[in-house]
């Protein structure tokens, strides 16, 4: 698995990029988010990667932002939500539309993305308002996908060798706005 692609952008396109890494060009499907970020780079750009395989290919999605490959995670592990649509969404809105309007329950506006019907949206709103952070009223700040930052925490404190149950306990009653590093330092002070 690939975790990230850094090289010269040899291509630039609203729905794909291709990165020269060593003589390899790898071809990445992008949001329109991430195009207007690299619209911006000049020389070395970096992209955050997810691949999918298929039975047909194997396709990379790049990503400017590590919440927005995330919130893309989330959205293709929902029933009925690939990652084409994932794609579409997450160019749509942003992220911080996108976990606000699931935050607030608000399916109808999540149902306004193209391809997305009103049982999708609804299973969207279901599935995901949990996983994601209530700190969406916040002006302009980046958002925080606090149940991937909860569960690198306990994942590290596991390894540490902290009973899971104890761990995920503590880290239950800490602030969920803080960064992986905030959540463990606070966790080993009461563990």
């Amino acid at each position: 698995m690939y975790e990230y692609i850094s090289g010269n952008l040899a291509k630039l396109e609203p729905t794909q990029a291709v990165i020269d890494c060593g003589g390899v060009g790898y071809l990445m499907e992008i949001t329109l988010y991430s195009y207007e970020q690299l619209q911006k780079s000049e020389g070395i750009v970096k992209l955050l990667v997810h691949e999918v395989i298929r039975e047909d290919a194997h396709i990379l999605y790049g990503f400017c932002e590590e919440a927005e490959r995330e919130l893309f995670r989330m959205l293709i592990g929902v029933n009925g939500v690939g990652s084409q649509t994932a794609r579409v969404m997450l160019s749509s809105m942003s992220v911080e539309e996108l976990c606000q309007s699931i935050a607030n329950e608000d399916a109808k506006r999540v149902q306004k993305v193209k391809g997305i019907g009103a049982k999708t949206a609804q299973r969207i709103v279901l599935e995901l308002k949990d996983k994601i952070g209530g700190n969406w009223k916040s002006s302009g700040a980046t958002p925080v996908l606090t149940t991937a930052n909860k569960e690198e925490a306990l994942s590290a404190l596991v390894m540490l060798g902290f009973p899971k149950a104890a761990a995920d306990k503590v880290l239950q009653g800490l602030d969920a706005s803080l960064s992986v590093e905030e959540l463990i330092k606070e966790a080993l002070k009461r563990l």
